[in-house]
């Protein structure tokens, strides 16, 4: 009985000491498949942080700044506004439609404004057009003016097609302004509270039939120079208040100190130096159409456009070509000091 249990002890010690040894074998087996994989896991990762930072290095952005410095011409004509917007897909968001009411609006409020205030008193117009140009603002940028949009246009800051439709809202807000502030005073005369020889809407003077003080002299250049260089001061201003959209009541302002001083170099140059007294300047070709041209009449077709032609020149082709220059001379202002061009 001693000697089997004695064997069965030794057997058994025998196996606890064969479970210890395979125990110890798998844990260092185990330990050295966990080192293999950290080491590969180790290794693994090297390449990676060596593949980021090749990436991270910026091989790419020379050749763009070179690109840049290249073709200052092609910035400076890129286009500032919406690259999307053009015929198709101007019309499908309803933002124009306001925009468009804006304009006619603000146009007619203009006209009426200049009718009834008369363009001699640019103080009163400065406050008229704060106001004005703070309430149209929000809706199409406040143009009201083809000046403006003309310019807008050749510096790329809205699309063609926007442009002529401003064109069309401005001609018709100023048809509008004109048809209301007539109609009030032909009902004043028809009444007979009012006599129209002495109360009279103030209308454009052809540059060609402005009475001279030395017989025979033309003051068609002078007054065309004077809606030129007002047009440029009214454009270059505008533009200049474009970095200011923000703060709505600082664009109004420089908006419409450009107009205030355009027509107050108009007034000394017509009543200082030209000694002209009449309504000869207008500065906006929109409400010039209601002023003068539509409303001239001849005997004939060409006697019509013999009198519609250099009002045409002076009040439309001349200011529009003069807000285009005036675009670009802020632009290239901007340019050079290192301005971004905004829209």
């Amino acid at each position: 009985m001693a000697t089997s249990k004695a064997k069965s002890a030794k057997k058994s010690a025998a196996k606890k000491t064969t479970s210890s040894k395979s125990a110890k074998v798998k844990g260092a087996t185990s330990k050295a498949k966990t080192t293999v994989k950290t080491t590969s896991a180790k290794t693994a990762k090297k390449p990676k942080v060596v593949a980021k930072e090749v990436i991270a290095e910026p091989v790419e952005e020379k050749p763009k700044i070179m690109s840049e410095k290249a073709h200052p011409v092609k910035e400076f004509f890129a286009r500032k506004g919406d690259p999307t917007e053009n015929i198709l897909t101007i019309f499908k968001d309803t933002k124009i439609i306001g925009a468009l009411i804006g304009e006619i609006i603000g146009t007619g409020l203009i006209t009426a404004v200049a009718l009834t205030l008369g363009l001699f008193n640019p103080l009163y117009l400065i406050f008229a057009y704060i106001g004005i140009i703070a309430a149209v603002h929000a809706l199409s940028g406040a143009h009201l003016n083809p000046i403006i949009t003309a310019g807008m246009m050749a510096s790329r800051r809205v699309s063609a097609i926007r442009g002529v439709l401003y064109f069309i809202a401005q001609i018709l807000g100023a048809w509008f302004g004109f048809m209301i502030v007539n109609g009030f005073y032909n009902a004043g005369v028809a009444s007979g509270n009012i006599n129209a020889e002495s109360v009279a809407l103030p209308a454009l003077a052809s540059a060609d039939s402005v009475v001279a003080a030395t017989e025979g002299f033309s003051f068609f250049w002078p007054i065309t120079m004077i809606e030129f260089i007002g047009a440029i001061i009214i454009a270059f201003f505008y533009a200049r208040a474009t970095n200011y959209r923000r703060g709505v009541f600082t664009f109004a302002a420089i908006a419409a100190s450009g107009i205030f001083l355009a027509m107050l170099f108009a007034v000394v140059m017509c009543n200082t130096f030209l000694g002209i007294g009449d309504n000869i300047f207008i500065m906006n070709p929109a409400a010039g159409l209601m002023y003068g041209l539509l409303p001239a009449s001849a005997e004939g077709f060409d006697a019509l456009m013999g009198a519609l032609m250099p009002m045409l020149v002076t009040y439309v082709i001349f200011p529009v070509i003069g807000g285009v220059i005036g675009f670009y001379l802020s632009d290239i202002a901007a340019k050079l000091r290192g301005e971004k061009l905004v829209a």
